[in-house]
């Protein structure tokens, strides 16, 4: 787990950055999906993370991740083009490599090129179909969400599509823990109105964070195929949140099935969030994607009309900002997390 002293300043912070700087400071250093790797071919792409445009391309080396600006004249390289192995700028044709150094200057191709002449570039991972980048992280593996199932032969991997969130990344990872809002919220997804209650639940302190482990009566499957579930199985979902705001849940289906769910929300800025959503699961591997699509884009744009609508917009951490009941245990020990890791009381605000 990765902790910034309070009060402790990185500096270079993004212009017009949403964020307070404790708050930046205390989350950059982790890793954070900032796009999908098929989608990073043979052109730069646009891509922003706590407020950072960064430009995001790909060469014989694999993937690199860069301040979105020619030192030059300051103009976007993600309008450039990618040849030879060469980022290159679209205004006066300068060439950078996969480390971001310049390479050609072609208006004086002799011209003795000092090593500041670099692009600010990032550690770049790929992982479960995306691309992921910490702004001041070490680049190790340390706090990359781990789902082993995902290259498991025995698992099928699923990409759904992204989602835009016009709320705060904290709101929505705490929707995603939430179990009581099934009934209200899902009730014509896969819940009912008539089971809203939430039988006790555990919460165990990890390396990582945090694991909580629930068991209910409530079906996963959608409402259409909750046929195939006997009556009153027992639906165990295991929630392994890893801090700050990535979690990946584990739902037990009969006869030995498990879907794995990473919900991991990346923030564009303070207000807006871009939801990554791998899943694998073990089970149904004949069947057509679409309706798994079709399930999660209806699951988490059902999540997306509550978080967006929200009040405080961010997420407070001073516990006596809201009531919380019983079955927000997870929602609780998630915000002494956050807290733990030197975030505002009233994250964001």
């Amino acid at each position: 787990m990765v902790s910034i002293e309070k009060g402790k300043s990185l500096g270079h912070y993004p212009r017009g950055c949403t964020f307070s700087e404790s708050d930046w400071d205390a989350i950059a250093p982790f890793w954070f999906p900032v796009a999908f790797s098929k989608d990073i071919t043979d052109s730069p792409v646009a891509v922003a993370l706590l407020d950072q445009r960064l430009v995001i391309w790909r060469t014989s080396q694999g993937v690199s991740a860069a301040n979105d600006l020619c030192l030059h004249r300051g103009v976007p390289m993600s309008m450039g083009h990618i040849k030879n192995d060469q980022l290159i700028c679209k205004y006066h044709g300068f060439h950078y490599d996969a480390s971001g150094a310049c390479t050609l200057i072609p208006a004086n191709p002799q011209a003795n090129i000092p090593a500041r002449l670099c692009l600010k570039t990032y550690p770049v991972r790929e992982a479960y179909g995306l691309v992921w980048t910490t702004l001041t992280g070490d680049g190790s593996d340390a706090n990359l969400p781990q789902l082993p199932e995902w290259d498991s032969p025995d698992y099928q991997p699923i990409l759904p599509d992204s989602l835009d969130i016009n709320a705060a990344v904290g709101r929505q990872m705490e929707g995603f823990l939430d179990v009581a809002h099934f009934a209200w919220v899902h009730h014509e997804a896969f819940a009912s109105r008539d089971n809203p209650e939430v039988p006790p639940y555990t919460v165990t302190p990890m390396a990582h964070g945090l694991r909580a482990e629930y068991l209910s009566t409530v079906s996963n499957f959608p409402k259409a195929l909750q046929h195939r579930a006997p009556d009153n199985f027992q639906w165990l979902r295991v929630f392994d949140v890893f801090l700050p705001f990535a979690a990946i849940l584990r739902v037990h289906f009969p006869e030995g099935g498990r879907l794995c769910i990473l919900n991991a929300p990346s923030p564009v800025s303070a207000r807006k969030t871009r939801l990554f959503s791998p899943l694998c699961r073990n089970f149904d591997q004949d069947q057509p994607l679409e309706p798994v699509y079709e399930f999660n884009r209806q699951i988490f744009t059902e999540d997306q009309e509550i978080v967006e609508a929200q009040y405080p917009e961010d997420l407070p951490l001073d516990l006596r900002t809201e009531y919380h009941i019983e079955a927000d245990k997870t929602s609780i020990a998630y915000r002494k997390g956050l807290a733990k890791l030197g975030l505002s009381k009233v994250y964001t605000a």
